[in-house]
């Protein structure tokens, strides 16, 4: 990053047709790490894996939190998409959320440096939180609120979620482009990850038939290696194991090519999650620190 904070986000951002492939990790802000951890992941994020971005998951309600989260993408050279968290319970609680990291969008000099889009999530149609005409009033006031720092707006949640609000075109025209979830174990057809293109195809056919030509990214997408209480598949057959996990990102990394040819720019993909200490059986990483198997996806082909 520059000594200095640039007065112009004018030409800072890389074209979308070059983020293509793997381009980072989804990581939880639950635990409301210090700014030396968010740091030394980040800077691993970048170094380690060639990450470009990290999307927040979760929520940490402290203040200034956002404003760490700041300073080591920056530090790291790395950017952000930030999350609106609605959680599960159906409370407001979001809304003092987005008020609050619009604030801090807006007093912070390198906020606009290191954030690449806003998201409301996760899941918010899935969930019916606010409906398809709430939930895109609410993107079109955002985008209105964050356009004279030239941060956009989307929503994170899956092509089922749209499909079942009759494809919520008020959603997909006020998002500038698509966060989308990808968890093909949770398919009713699925089995091992190997198998899982097909699953994978559908969900992604959908949103290039439906997204008028709008970048798309795999926002909240892996493979579980064990299930538990709230992962529990939907098929008697699919296979949760590090060895699925493993196969389902070799499986992505071999699409390269497709994923680069994909309308809208192309398709980037981010693993969930980083760690699991934040989210068990999705981290790359264990609860040991170690990685649970080789992982070097291409971030380009």
């Amino acid at each position: 990053m520059p000594s200095t904070v640039p007065s112009s986000t004018d030409g800072w951002w890389c074209d979308m047709d070059t983020e293509y492939g793997f381009v980072g990790f989804s990581y939880e802000v639950t635990a409301c790490q210090t700014l030396g951890e968010l740091e030394t992941d980040f800077k691993n994020i970048r170094k380690q894996f060639e990450g470009r971005y990290i999307r927040l998951y979760g929520a940490c309600d402290n203040d200034g939190f956002y404003d760490d989260i700041i300073e080591a993408a920056w530090t790291a050279g790395i950017g952000v998409h930030a999350l609106i968290w609605f959680g599960f319970d159906g409370s407001d609680e979001w809304m003092t959320r987005r008020d609050a990291l619009f604030a801090t969008l807006h007093s912070n000099l390198k906020a606009s440096f290191v954030t690449r889009v806003v998201q409301f999530g996760s899941e918010p149609l899935y969930d019916g939180v606010l409906s398809p005409q709430d939930l895109a009033a609410q993107v079109w006031d955002a985008k209105a609120q964050l356009d004279d720092l030239g941060i956009p707006v989307t929503v994170s949640d899956m092509a089922y979620s749209y499909e079942e609000n009759d494809g919520a075109p008020e959603v997909i025209q006020a998002i500038d482009f698509v966060d989308a979830h990808m968890l093909p174990y949770f398919s009713q057809q699925a089995s091992i990850a190997n198998n899982s293109w097909p699953l994978v195809l559908d969900d992604l056919d959908w949103f290039v038939d439906n997204v008028y030509g709008k970048k798309i990214y795999l926002i909240q997408n892996g493979w579980p290696s064990k299930n538990y209480s709230g992962v529990e598949p939907n098929s008697p057959y699919a296979v949760a194991n590090v060895q699925n996990e493993h196969d389902y990102y070799t499986l992505l990394d071999s699409k390269c090519t497709y994923f680069k040819t994909v309308p809208g720019g192309g398709v980037g993909w981010f693993a969930h999650i980083y760690s699991d200490n934040m989210e068990p059986g999705y981290g790359i990483y264990g609860t040991n620190g170690k990685l649970k198997f080789p992982f070097a996806p291409r971030t380009s082909c």
